[in-house]
């Protein structure tokens, strides 16, 4: 059993925490929020994720897991300290770093025994050594041994118990290959293969990776819009492609982007340190323009369909997160169309099964619903955002009746399209190669 201090309860931290408890260790998960602290020793979650409630539960009453927003305490007998705090886009998308610099101070200030500082918030190349110089210069001539690791996360939101237990790798960079096989041996008992680094080449392969299944999302994407004008099914085209093994199916699901905590962040600091270093990012440009891309298609089309005017039009969004299985809306293509719904004097309404609280905050200007059927009520285009799937199956002889002008835009390809339009429906698809076969007819 290790001593383990993670400092921050976001989603990053409160997971790696959690997890580290349930393989049997002693855990201290610190945050200086006392609100969230609080209603976290009260059993309440920060976050929606699948599974996180009971393991948080049940490693508390084994006592493997405590939450504080006290320093000493957390850090009194910790061999390792993993730093999990946010670094949001500064104003050039650059990685803000004044978090991971106020944890650093603090550890230099709190520490008097030998530890590992590993950064598993995800930070520019070099962060590494710059928290070792933050370290060694705050604690002036009072020496700490401590060796600082990078250990970057690949948690996908709404499977994150699942991927910390049985990931595809774990990643581990250190000047001090002794450090790095300390904390190989935290997740030893999960057998999946470790790659040692240095401590940048870690940092890169963090970045690299989002970056990559980002390009691969917004390339699909290019495929589908070429698609949709060329008369081919971006569907087939996918599969067909995805059966060469040099390329394989996955993150090749064409729709209106991606969103979230991470790939927008990630691909944004990655080309800043590009430009920052001499090198030109073109293709990193491309990707995050082809995403922005695919929110204005949705809104061209329905303005298009819509007889060239959005102005006190009602339109209904089923999925408010970025992604289902998660209340996260950050950066989520569902809220960008629905910015440019409202910029058009659009009227909204819609519904998530989770993350209708944060949506309530963000975008105060438009009506939350109790289901999707109260979402297409009256409404003359409805959206599909998110592939929640409990939108998979509706009854849409039901929501043809509801609607004022039965026009659907599938924004995840999740709709048979066929039957839509069978029923009544001017169905939109992306990348789907058919154009509107029919007028839409306000009831």
């Amino acid at each position: 059993m290790s001593k383990i201090c993670v400092i921050g309860t976001g989603y990053v931290g409160l997971v790696t925490g959690v997890c580290f408890a349930e393989l049997g260790n002693e855990v201290q998960c610190l945050d200086i929020n006392e609100n969230r602290i609080k209603e976290l020793i009260n059993g309440i979650m920060p976050i929606f994720e699948p599974g996180l409630e009971e393991i948080v539960d049940r490693n508390v009453k084994a006592k493997r897991l405590i939450f504080t927003t006290n320093y000493e305490v957390a850090l009194k007998q910790a061999e390792f300290a993993f730093i999990a705090v946010g670094t949001p886009s500064g104003v050039d998308g650059e990685a803000d770093l004044q978090y991971v610099r106020n944890v650093a101070e603090k550890i230099a200030e709190v520490v008097d025994h030998p530890i590992v500082v590993i950064n598993k918030s995800t930070v520019p190349v070099g962060t590494g050594d710059w928290v070792a110089d933050i370290i060694r210069k705050k604690r002036g001539n009072s020496e700490l041994v401590f060796s600082v690791v990078s250990n970057p996360e690949f948690l996908r939101e709404g499977s994150a118990i699942s991927d910390f237990m049985q990931p595809d790798r774990v990643v581990l960079g250190s000047l001090d290959r002794t450090a790095a096989e300390k904390v190989a041996k935290l997740y030893s008992s999960l057998r999946s293969p470790i790659l040692i680094t240095d401590l940048r080449t870690a940092e890169m392969i963090k970045y690299a990776s989002n970056a990559f299944l980002a390009t691969r999302i917004s390339f699909i994407n290019e495929i589908a819009n070429i698609c949709d004008e060329l008369g081919a099914d971006v569907r087939e085209v996918a599969d067909g492609m995805g059966l060469d093994k040099r390329i394989g199916r996955s993150f090749l699901d064409a729709g209106i982007g991606w969103g979230g905590s991470c790939f927008p962040k990630d691909v944004k600091a990655l080309a800043h340190m590009a430009v920052l270093h001499n090198s030109q990012p073109q293709l990193l440009q491309a990707v995050m323009d082809i995403n922005r891309n695919q929110r204005r298609r949705v809104v061209y089309k329905l303005r298009n369909v819509l007889n060239g005017s959005l102005s006190d039009k009602k339109i209904g969004v089923l999925g408010l997160s970025f992604k289902p299985n998660t209340d996260d809306t950050r950066e989520a293509p569902a809220t960008e169309i629905i910015h440019l719904l409202l910029n058009e004097s659009a009227i909204v309404q819609a519904y998530d099964p989770q993350a209708m609280e944060n949506t309530a905050k963000e975008l105060p200007e438009i009506t939350l619903c109790n289901d999707p059927y109260e979402t297409a009520a009256g409404v003359d285009a409805l959206i599909l955002a998110t592939e929640w799937n409990e939108f998979k199956q509706l009854d849409f002889m039901r929501i043809f009746n509801l609607m004022r002008t039965p026009v659907l835009v599938d924004g995840r390809n999740q709709w048979d399209s066929k039957i839509l339009r069978k029923i009544g429906f001017t169905y939109f698809g992306i990348g789907q190669g058919n154009h509107v076969s029919n007028t839409p007819q306000s009831k």
